[in-house]
């Protein structure tokens, strides 16, 4: 299973969600067509531009807890300080991909960023 974990500022688009994850994919040489799932933290999963990115990308949204990410805090391979002092976690998009890609779950490389997002990529057998 490949999946795109995200994070991102609160008034980012569609387009450049869409354009870190592809972006994302490119660096680790995935096509899009392989990409199942794209998860981020609860709170932002309900940004009306991270939905209509995960429909471009024609995957399934899913959203993260914040304990769900905090139990794989220290697999990532990136802190963010500010991440870390708004939500006591030291990432959204590394973890969010590692929770989703579950059993055997590993982040192919640090995230991808881009102005306003960020796009870690993941694999495993999923929850």
């Amino acid at each position: 299973m490949i999946v795109a974990g995200v994070g991102f500022r609160r008034d980012v688009t569609a387009d450049e969600i869409e354009r870190v994850v592809r972006l994302a994919l490119d660096v680790f040489r995935l096509p899009a067509e392989r990409l199942e799932l794209v998860a981020t933290e609860s709170a932002k999963a309900t940004e009306p531009a991270f939905a209509e990115a995960v429909r471009r990308l024609a995957a399934t949204l899913v959203a993260c807890t914040i304990d769900d990410l905090d139990r794989v805090a220290g697999r990532v391979l990136t802190l963010s300080k500010l991440v870390l002092e708004t939500k006591g976690v030291p990432s959204i998009a590394e973890a969010s991909a590692l929770v989703v890609a579950g059993r055997n779950g590993r982040l192919l490389g640090t995230r991808v960023a881009t102005e306003r997002a960020t796009c870690a990529i993941a694999i495993g057998d999923g929850r």
